[in-house]
């Protein structure tokens, strides 16, 4: 039986999955933020980000491949050092808050509650952060990636 709410209140798998495809080829964003190295320099002595993770299910149709659905808390100030996400196509839907994000190559984007953005699979996140220094943050992340591969490898060198 497929299982088909996630804990916490998130929204059921079926709205989650239409959110999936309606997300096309491009992201929703707002504003642009500080520079990455502005924002970025202090990140090793911030509170760092919680991912837990809330559904994971291999895709019967797509052999090799794994669903997997989590919930990202960022403490008031918090950020998640430089990372990858493998193979993996990723969507991230801001629930609460306000996250600023960067991907390699690409500018700052500030994404508040109720916005989205998509990573292409081998994407460097490089800049993930709370944009508050006051109140919490909270991230519905999707990843469709390989089935047995991490989901988060932080960078070596943070």
């Amino acid at each position: 039986m497929t299982r088909t709410a996630f804990r916490r209140g998130v929204p059921a798998l079926g709205l989650t999955m239409a959110a999936l495809a309606a997300c096309g080829p491009a992201a929703q964003d707002v504003s642009g933020g500080a520079p990455a190295a502005a924002v970025s320099t202090q990140a090793s002595m911030r509170p760092v980000d919680k991912l837990s993770v809330q559904f994971e299910q291999a895709l019967p149709n797509v052999k090799g491949k794994t669903f997997t659905s989590a919930i990202v808390d960022y403490p008031p100030d918090g950020s998640s050092p430089p990372h990858r996400h493998g193979q993996a196509f990723v969507y991230a839907y801001v629930l609460k808050g306000a996250v600023r994000s960067q991907l390699a190559g690409e500018p700052v984007h500030t994404y508040r509650q109720g916005q989205y953005w998509i990573e292409p699979p081998g994407a460097h996140h490089v800049l993930s952060e709370n944009a508050s220094r006051t109140e919490p943050a909270q991230l519905l992340v999707v990843f469709v990636g390989d089935t047995g591969e991490p989901i988060k490898v932080d960078d070596p060198s943070s």
